[in-house]
């Protein structure tokens, strides 16, 4: 098995409040390693069985065989969408981005606070399951995108910086259908300086 779940740089309580400890044990312990067993098994007899990076495969889809690629991109893109996930993800982060990001944020959306309700509104508006991201494009500008299911922006030469999953089992236990509320209480645990990291 080439892939293994990334273990968490925080207890699963640590987010409370705002995301409950028994909703991040289920979606990290339970859908995250499902994804991960899956991309093992589709990556199988594959030419890009031994790759170590899932950003590679799932921009490489071309050398995969077209009747394995849908399993990849379902399963890599689990993946690879939780891992960013949790690794843009603080308890009780305050403050707003700083520096490079903050400058990009106000000059490409006019003010946090603007970029903020432009990501809510994509959020809000993804229909059925998937995440709305912030990325940089092939010129390094910032820009929103919606994904739907495992889809990841890699695969549209898009460079994912934060995402926030709206799939029901990343907050239905607390919120049940009651998505705005979980988007705001989003807002909460955003490790901005690990979004700035991810920045190209």
């Amino acid at each position: 098995m080439t892939f293994v779940l990334p273990e968490l740089s925080f207890a699963y309580d640590a987010l409370e409040p705002h995301i409950d400890a028994r909703t991040m044990e289920i979606h990290h312990s339970k859908h995250h390693q499902w994804y991960t067993n899956k991309v093992n098994a589709a990556l199988e007899w594959t030419a890009l069985e031994s790759e170590t990076n899932m950003s590679f495969i799932l921009s490489h889809l071309d050398q995969i065989a077209e009747e394995k690629r849908q399993a990849v991109v379902n399963s890599g893109g689990g993946r690879l969408n939780h891992s960013i996930f949790w690794s843009t993800m603080w308890p009780d982060w305050w403050g707003a981005p700083e520096w490079a990001l903050a400058d990009m944020i106000n000059e490409t959306f006019g003010s946090f606070d603007s970029f903020k309700e432009q990501f809510t509104q994509k959020a809000s508006t993804v229909f059925g399951s998937g995440r709305a991201r912030l990325c940089q494009d092939e010129n390094g500008k910032l820009v929103l995108k919606r994904t739907s299911f495992q889809d990841n922006p890699v695969m549209s030469n898009l460079h994912p910086l934060l995402g926030i999953d709206v799939r029901e089992h990343a907050y239905y236990l607390n919120y049940q259908n009651r998505r705005p509320d979980y988007i705001a209480a989003r807002w909460n645990v955003v490790d901005w300086t690990k979004v700035a990291e991810r920045l190209q």
